[in-house]
C-alpha cells in the first residue's frame, strides 16, 4: 500500500476547500454559536498527551458547557470511572478540540481551543446539583468556532434510525475478566447512567 507522505500529495487529491468552509469559522462565541451550545448537553471532549489521544464523551441534564464569556466555556468533571486520561492529558497538554451534538439536528458544532483545569471552590459551586460538586472544571478557551456540514450524521441517520442490537457496559466487562457478573452490572447500569450520582 502506498501512504501519502507529503501536503502536496494530499492537497491535489481534495484540491482547495470551499468558500464556506472558511467563512463559517469565528474566533469567539456569537449570538447564533450561542444559541446552538446552550442547546447542547452533549460533547465529545478530545485531548492529547504524552501516553496518545483520548476522545471522551460527556453529557449532563443541562447544556453540558456553561458559556463565560465570548472566549471561554466552562465544563464539569462529574466524578466517574476515575481513569482522567482526559483530565491527565489536559494537565500536560492544554489543547482540546470539541464536539457537539443536539438530539435532531444533523449539524454538529466543534470549538477548538486551549484548557486548564481548576478545583476552585468557588467555580465548582456554580455546579452544585443535589448537593454534589463536580470534581474539577475544565476552563476553556476558544480559538475557533466552527459548524461541521450535516453529511455525515445524515448519512449515518444518527436520530431515525432504530436501536442496534450490541453489547452491554457488563458484557464488555465480561469479555476481559471472565468471572464479572455483568447481569447485576447491567441492572443498575441505567440509573448511574442517567446521571443519579450526582
Amino acid at each position: 500500500m502506498k501512504t501519502i507522505e507529503t501536503i502536496e500529495q494530499l492537497e491535489a487529491l481534495y484540491g482547495p476547500p470551499v468558500p464556506a468552509a472558511i467563512t463559517k469559522v469565528t474566533r469567539e462565541m456569537t449570538p447564533l454559536y450561542r444559541q446552538w451550545i446552550e442547546a447542547s448537553r452533549f460533547v465529545v471532549l478530545s485531548t492529547v498527551g504524552p501516553e496518545g489521544t483520548d476522545g471522551s464523551p460527556r453529557g449532563d441534564t443541562d447544556p453540558v458547557v456553561r458559556i463565560a464569556g465570548p472566549k471561554t466555556l466552562l465544563l464539569p468533571d462529574w466524578r466517574g470511572n476515575n481513569r482522567i486520561d482526559t483530565l491527565r492529558n489536559m494537565v500536560r497538554d492544554p489543547r482540546v478540540s470539541l464536539m457537539f451534538l443536539v438530539p435532531g439536528s444533523d449539524n454538529v458544532v466543534r470549538v477548538n481551543g486551549n484548557a486548564v483545569l481548576t478545583a476552585d471552590e468557588d467555580l465548582r459551586a456554580q455546579f452544585e446539583k443535589a448537593g454534589k460538586l463536580p470534581a474539577t472544571v475544565m476552563v476553556i478557551t476558544l480559538d475557533e468556532m466552527y459548524f461541521q456540514c450535516a453529511k455525515a450524521v445524515m448519512r449515518a441517520d444518527l436520530w431515525g434510525g432504530g436501536r442496534a442490537e450490541v453489547p452491554s457496559a457488563g458484557q464488555f466487562i465480561r469479555e476481559m475478566q471472565a468471572d464479572f457478573d455483568a447481569e447485576s452490572y447491567d441492572a443498575g447500569y441505567p440509573e448511574y447512567a442517567k446521571g443519579r450520582f450526582w
